[in-house]
């Protein structure tokens, strides 16, 4: 007993239990709505937990993905405010696969979610209360961005080079956005840490980039990503490129753990000052083929000369443009993907105004 009369377990603070929150959805080519979604949903809880449909699934209730399982699975452990993945489960959230999980609460955005029957998906953890929402991200979503890539294709990505300023771009980030995906976290390398340095666009991220940047992280333990500008990128990529603009590429880079910082529109030469000022132990790039300068020069010659740069073999085949080829093989399927997913958006609004109408009348 304690000398404030009470036994030992009396007086300990009471542990409090941890909030688990649940996420569960497609996330096919994740992008950097799926990451602030995750990062809203974090906020609501202790634990987040991200369970993810199967391909099957996918394809049965809203046509077939672009990206593998493997691929968004990946993903979803790259982002940082992840704790858990579940894999392959129902797109229908019951109250007992939250309990089956431990999850305490179900988070959705403010859109409405049906599935294939037009059932809202999460009805049931409605009823029992354990639903929570968090702001959709505007100018940005899966088939919006679907969209763009098929007008890619249909182009035959732009052989004469387009104007990547499109208005598919629409989202613009603020400084508190980025400012929230940066995170506390965020810091200055210290003197024990190893600094890599890479860039590149890292256009429309994807789990490439992920195994890249794993790679890095073995040599180094502070990763700073410099990205490159839309107009150098289209420089040196030509066509469409890059689909997403700027801003959105920090995001999406942004959210991913292994990187430590991002230089937003870096110099595509790598200079002596800038390995100076960044504290750079090794400039790192992947087995894309390094673009001279319009000079003819080497972007890489200062690294190159201190002995400090590296070649990094990811082991993944996958890159962006082998997403557009995948889109450009099935772009039918995927044109009737999106046109369904519209005229079921329109069939629901139109029932949920109708149920609107009906308590109205019922309430006069």
């Amino acid at each position: 007993m304690s000398s404030n009369g009470l036994t030992e377990s009396e007086d300990a603070p009471a542990t409090q239990k941890q909030v688990r929150v649940w996420v569960d959805g497609c996330f096919d080519m994740v992008h950097f709505g799926h990451a602030n979604a995750l990062r809203q949903a974090k906020l609501m809880g202790d634990i987040l937990v991200v369970a993810l449909h199967s391909n099957a699934d996918i394809t049965a209730h809203k046509g077939l993905p672009v990206t593998t399982e493997e691929e968004r699975y990946k993903m979803i452990r790259a982002i940082k405010w992840v704790d858990e993945v579940i894999e392959d489960i129902p797109c229908y959230t019951s109250v007992e696969l939250l309990e089956k999980h431990n999850c305490d609460i179900c988070a959705h955005g403010d859109d409405f979610a049906a599935n294939a029957d037009g059932v809202d998906s999460y009805a049931a953890v409605k009823t029992a209360g354990k639903y929570r929402e968090y702001k959709r991200t505007e100018g940005v979503s899966t088939t919006d961005l679907l969209q763009r890539l098929l007008q890619m294709t249909q182009q035959h990505l732009c052989a004469n080079g387009c104007d990547p300023h499109n208005e598919g771009n629409k989202f613009l980030a603020s400084s508190k956005l980025i400012t929230e995906f940066m995170g506390p976290e965020t810091r200055e390398p210290s003197s024990g840490d190893t600094v890599v340095y890479v860039a590149g666009s890292f256009d429309l991220f994807h789990a490439g980039h992920i195994d890249f940047l794993q790679k890095c992280r073995e040599v180094g333990n502070f990763i700073i990503v410099g990205l490159h500008s839309d107009r150098e990128v289209n420089r040196y990529e030509g066509r469409s490129y890059p689909i997403m603009s700027l801003q959105q590429r920090v995001l999406s880079v942004l959210a991913c753990k292994y990187v430590s910082d991002v230089i937003i529109g870096a110099p595509y030469t790598v200079t002596e000052s800038m390995l100076d000022n960044l504290k750079v132990d090794y400039v790192l790039h992947g087995q894309t083929p390094v673009y001279p300068n319009k000079d003819g020069s080497d972007p890489y010659e200062a690294p190159k000369t201190r002995g400090i740069y590296r070649t990094i073999e990811s082991g993944s085949a996958l890159t962006t443009d082998v997403i557009l080829q995948r889109i450009y093989e099935h772009r039918l399927e995927y044109i009737r993907r999106n046109s369904a997913k519209e005229a079921k958006e329109e069939r629901v609004l139109e029932s949920l105004k109708k149920r609107r109408d009906s308590a109205r009348v019922a309430n006069v």
